[in-house]
């Protein structure tokens, strides 16, 4: 084949080396297909799918084209919603980095809840410290709740997928023992917290006029830059990457594989632990005696495998579910099923599943229009 035919191929090409080499690009087609899907799934409730994507701008701008007027308090409430999900994603992202499958982020998520609360009612009043120190709480819960699983893993072969979904369950009434026994508690909540435990901030509900926006933002960009450095620019990132990829090799090496996978559950825990107490000192006022899950856990799964372990992948996806909860109400005004959110957010996950075998069409495809040039040259 000629330097010129060579040249034409590989600019053909570039389409299928984009999806063959990109995780990010097969992120964002799978996204747009899960919202092509859900189109037409609109269509076919005889709705007009134009209102979903009137509410999803409106979260995201704050902008209402219907009225002309704008209001950045769907922003901040937009990214209020974010936080946990991004949260709960580095929970299994980071898992997911030494090759372990972290299905307990909810139970993490829920320990975190549960001490945040405790901490919130019983700590000192002191302006500032009472937050920050429940917070740290929440998170050190979160990493035990985790490093428990990531010790029986390492040390006994025990799977970190059945004790994580076993582990779940027993945070859930354990939350709810612990909390039903706070003095002044009914069935629903605790007494309030007081002033000084809550992550609201004047100044930034002011400037979104009014939203839910609290300090937990800044925790959330400082959890965003540590994932990263972490992975990519320390020793300990490399060896539980090394883990990740070969237990084996990395043992060889000299890596310690026990420590690691302890290392990372611990870790993944903590940032299930701090979403949690985000949560419960940030968008309440009381504690909860939760009757069943929050599911931030369990779609922090989808989150992670949609932003592909990484830092900026996982946070760009809670980004995208957050928005999707957010755009709820909204949907619902403009005679939209909310339910059509949750399947997005289904499709989106069903298609990062496929995305294996959507690589091995691209190929087939791929070479069938090789086997077609070579056969036109000769």
């Amino acid at each position: 084949m000629s330097n010129k035919n060579t040249a034409t191929v590989k600019k053909e090409n570039w389409f299928y080396n984009l999806i063959m080499k990109s995780d990010a690009a097969v992120s964002v087609i799978v996204v747009l297909l899960g919202f092509l899907v859900a189109t037409i799934l609109v269509l076919c409730v005889g709705r007009n799918p134009l209102g979903m994507y009137k509410s999803i701008l409106q979260v995201v701008t704050g902008w209402n084209i219907d009225r002309g007027v704008w209001n950045i308090r769907y922003v901040g409430e937009w990214i209020n919603y974010s936080i946990p999900y991004i949260f709960c994603g580095f929970a299994m992202a980071f898992a997911g980095r030494v090759g372990l499958f972290n299905v307990g982020g909810e139970g993490q998520y829920l320990m975190g809840v549960t001490v945040a609360q405790l901490c919130g009612i019983y700590f000192l009043q002191i302006p500032g410290l009472h937050w920050i120190c429940a917070l740290l709480c929440a998170m050190l819960a979160g990493a035990i709740w985790g490093g428990v699983v990531g010790f029986l893993k390492a040390r006994f072969e025990v799977s970190e997928v059945v004790t994580t979904i076993m582990l779940n369950y027993v945070a859930l009434y354990l939350s709810r023992i612990i909390t039903m026994a706070i003095p002044g508690t009914n069935t629903y909540k605790t007494v309030d917290y007081p002033a000084t435990a809550l992550l609201k901030s004047k100044w930034l509900s002011a400037i979104t006029n009014g939203s839910n926006l609290n300090y937990g933002i800044f925790i959330t960009v400082i959890a965003i830059i540590l994932f990263w450095f972490l992975m990519e620019k320390t020793k300990l990132g490399f060896a539980l990457k090394a883990t990740g990829f070969n237990k084996d090799a990395a043992h060889y090496a000299g890596i310690p594989v026990v420590s690691s996978i302890v290392i990372a559950m611990a870790v993944s825990g903590a940032f299930a632990g701090m979403g949690g107490g985000i949560v419960a000192l940030g968008s309440f006022r009381y504690g909860r005696v939760l009757s069943g899950m929050d599911n931030y856990g369990y779609t922090g799964i989808a989150v992670a495998l949609v932003g592909n372990n990484t830092a900026t992948g996982t946070t760009l996806a809670g980004l995208l579910f957050g928005m999707l909860q957010a755009s709820q109400t909204l949907m619902q005004s403009k005679g939209i099923p909310k339910e059509i959110t949750f399947i997005i957010q289904g499709l989106v996950v069903v298609f990062v599943a496929l995305k294996t075998g959507f690589r091995l069409i691209m190929e087939k495809i791929e070479k069938a229009q090789q086997d077609k040039r070579i056969g036109g040259a000769k």
